[in-house]
């Protein structure tokens, strides 16, 4: 041949040529690999469709189908100078583009969804790279979007129609060659249904999907299989076309099929959240803990006013963070946020506990968020001030709660110990019961037990006292078991002297003043951990407890003293003489003050602690004194709106500045005085406990559409977080979906059984149907419906 054809060199090095190779085979490992759930929405922050693996470049066109373009509409669209004018924005091209059209929060420019999945080089057709790479943001000029769409020989509608294509599952080549009889789609619906099903069940009862061993001869496959069995076992449709019955390459019932369904009720779930929020303005509530993986998890919540007017506070996503510092939370923050389409402008308040990186008042997480947003007012956490306020007092206080604590310890140090201490206190009830002091009947005398207090856990102080109260004589019998036991030695000399101590007048008094002042705050505590607990009805609620306290302290003196006297009678304990001087244990007489014991616990005890939780109370509680809440207080519906003033109101509409504009206060002005004389003479609203009943009775009665401004302030109001005991509900959902024997659970895999875990009311509403054809548009299926 190399008569007729000279070879021909290419003029490349060997080295040139391995280099290419080299940079061939790197670009094809850059190719990004990604999890489809954690696409961005916003169009400003994706990769370009071509970085993708080809493998995958399907499954994310559908994703973005699935979720359709990204729309923000309440966001605060930004101007831009276009000589002596300023355009931004219009939300109303929504609406003649509702198919393609997307904004991109982060670029400020739109861009187009079909073009952006299909992109092909031609050049500078149909805007180039305009609606693709860096976005279209020349406002003035509205015709481009129309002249961008063109007829249908343009780019655009190709793309368009591509992507029609792709979520028609019949126009598929392989669904058209392997085309299915109505039998197998029958029978493909049956095990897929089967499948959904089965892990509905699991999902939402928190429990493990796989099994050690799951071979067909295992005698425990794991709960998925072992249920699906059950399934078949007592359900003929299913038997006959799962698991065995079923085509090998077609059983559904793999670990992948598995975490795909997941995710899909998990997606679906979250859908269903945002739709039923809407436009309207939401806040958000925030804290992070390490999972039994010893990974930092941030838990961020969403509290809103639904459509009826009900105060609706919801889980969105549990995110995993390197560090807590605050720029890895805001990251994780805007992260969440643009996977979902939603603005930080949205946002009208936060809810945070005490901690620097979150409450910080020059580099906490609030302050950045109101650098961004200055109407989403932060609120500290009402549970976590009340607990601050109770431990400030406790460490004060610090002698008695040690004995507690010690003597809880040794009590508790084994289980022996603790059945001794059960026998005991079986004993007193039945003795008490034949007696006549206690009474039998269902739920009655229980058995009960005696926890650790613990600083970080709201009311466990409380409850220790209680108990403590409850078991006293059986304790001081278990104390001196240990005390007199001469076969083991351990403790016994700090048994001894905790037992002397326990045993005294002034340990006695110490135990009933606290549990009657924690009594009262624990009240208050348990008020504020509700979800639909609003901010005005929580700052009502700490005003009543500081008035429960005072009038302790004023006319609580003689029946605590009563109190303890019976007790001590009862313990057969001494009981102290009032008129008698005082002497504090271990200190000489003759250096003592010279103090009556009235004195000494009337004013320098009784006084002081109540004085001190005062003090502590005023001193966490001080935000309620600011101008929002002042404001905010003047919604109350209480007392026939008592609290009612027109101008706090306008100033507090003034606060909101994105929700009101000038024109909004001058019409806000007029409608309130209307408002509040038509409710006045309206029976309806005569009886209403605080604003959250006060929403709810103004859109039963449809006065919302009337006064929709004051609406729409009652709502923002409604809107501010009280405390973040929701939060801490999801880490107790953590620690029981991902436990000790699910230690390597993924972090996608655990926000999605979450998500099913704790919204459970919204998933209960969601058919099966939904997920099932979201589950067959998200990727090319071997069967077909």
């Amino acid at each position: 041949m190399e008569r007729f054809f000279k070879r021909v060199s290419n003029g490349s090095h060997p080295q040139e040529s391995h280099s290419q190779e080299v940079e061939v085979e790197s670009s094809k490992r850059s190719r990004i690999e990604i999890n489809i759930a954690d696409l961005p929405s916003d169009p400003g922050l994706r990769a370009p469709i071509s970085d993708y693996s080809p493998n995958i470049q399907d499954e994310i066109r559908r994703h973005y189908l699935q979720q359709g373009p990204c729309q923000p509409k309440d966001h605060k669209f930004s101007f831009s100078d276009f000589g002596k004018e300023r355009r931004r924005f219009n939300t109303a091209w929504y609406d003649l583009f509702p198919n393609w059209l997307e904004y991109s929060i982060d670029k400020d420019s739109v861009f187009c969804l079909c073009c952006y999945l299909f992109k092909l080089n031609i050049g500078g057709q149909a805007g180039g790279k305009s609606f693709v790479g860096k976005g279209f943001s020349n406002w003035k000029k509205k015709e481009r979007l129309v002249e961008h769409v063109g007829n249908h020989n343009s780019y655009h509608y190709q793309c368009y129609k591509k992507c029609e294509a792709l979520m028609t599952e019949k126009q598929q080549i392989q669904n058209i060659v392997l085309k299915k009889n109505i039998g197998d789609r029958i029978r493909y619906r049956t095990r897929l249904t089967a499948s959904v099903d089965c892990i509905r069940f699991l999902i939402r009862q928190g429990l493990a999907f796989r099994g050690h061993d799951e071979s067909e001869d295992s005698t425990n496959q794991g709960n998925f299989l072992e249920l699906l069995n059950f399934l078949a076992d007592h359900n003929e449709e299913v038997r006959v076309v799962a698991l065995k019955n079923a085509p090998e390459n077609l059983r559904l019932t793999s670990p992948k099929i598995q975490k795909d369904i997941r995710y899909h009720k998990s997606t679906k779930t979250i859908n269903v959240i945002i739709r039923d929020m809407g436009d309207a303005a939401f806040s958000i509530l925030v804290d992070e803990s390490r999972n039994v993986s010893i990974k930092e998890q941030m838990v961020v919540m969403f509290r809103y006013v639904n459509k009826k007017g009900y105060v609706i506070e919801s889980f969105i996503g549990i995110e995993y963070v390197a560090n807590t510092t605050t720029v890895s939370l805001k990251t994780a923050i805007d992260k969440l946020f643009s996977k979902h389409g939603l603005s930080i402008s949205r946002l009208r308040g936060q809810g945070y506990d005490g901690a620097s990186n979150m409450s910080g008042e020059f580099n906490g997480l609030k302050t950045i968020i109101m650098k961004e947003n200055e109407c989403a007012f932060f609120v500290h956490c009402f549970a976590h001030q009340l607990q601050l306020a109770l431990m400030g007092v406790a460490k004060k206080h610090g002698t008695f709660f040690i004995v507690v604590s010690n003597v809880v310890n040794i009590v508790r140090a084994s289980s022996k110990r603790c059945d001794i201490l059960r026998e005991k206190q079986a004993l007193k009830v039945i003795e008490a019961l034949k007696s006549g002091e206690l009474s039998s009947g269902k739920g009655l005398n229980q058995e009960i037990g005696i926890k650790r207090p613990c600083d970080t856990r709201w009311g466990t102080h409380f409850g220790t006292l209680v108990s403590f109260i409850t078991m006293f004589s059986s304790i001081v019998d278990v104390l001196e078991e240990i005390a007199n036991d001469r076969l083991n030695s351990e403790q016994k000399h700090e048994t001894s002297i905790m037992l002397r101590l326990v045993q005294t007048y002034d340990f006695v008094f110490s135990l009933h003043l606290m549990k009657t002042i924690l009594g009262i705050t624990n009240e208050l505590s348990q008020v504020l951990q509700k979800d639909d607990q609003d901010i005005v009805n929580a700052m009502d609620l700490v005003k009543v407890c500081k008035q429960q306290l005072q009038m302790m302290r004023d006319t609580g003196w003689n029946s605590l003293v009563d109190a303890v006297s019976d007790f001590c009678v009862e313990q057969s304990i001494d009981v102290l003489n009032m008129e008698n001087m005082y002497c504090a244990q271990g200190k000489s007489r003759r250096k003592a003050p010279k103090l009556t014991n009235m004195h000494y616990y009337h004013v320098d005890f009784f006084n002081a602690v109540i004085d001190l939780q005062l003090q502590e109370l005023n001193s966490r509680f001080n935000e309620v004194n600011t101008e929002l809440l002042l404001c905010l207080a003047c919604l109350s519906p209480n007392n026939s709106f008592s609290a009612f003033d027109k101008r706090k109101l306008i100033r507090l509409a003034q606060l909101y500045s994105y929700n009101f504009s000038t024109v909004d206060l001058m019409v806000l002005e007029n409608q309130l005085q209307t408002y509040v004389d038509d409710l006045h003479s309206n029976d309806k609203f005569s009886e209403l406990k605080g604003i959250a009943d006060l929403a709810k009775r103004l859109v039963e009665t449809r006065k919302h559409e009337v006064y929709p401004l004051v609406y729409l302030l009652i709502k923002l109001a409604l809107t501010l977080p009280v405390a973040t005991a929701s939060v801490e509900r999801v880490f107790s959902a953590m620690n029981i979906v991902k436990n000790q024997m699910r230690n390597k659970m993924g972090d996608q895999w655990l926000n999605d059984c979450l998500t099913v875990y704790l919204e459970k009311d919204v998933f209960n509403a969601i058919d099966n149907e939904p997920i099932i054809q979201r589950f067959q548009n998200m990727k090319s299926r071997r069967g077909q419906l």
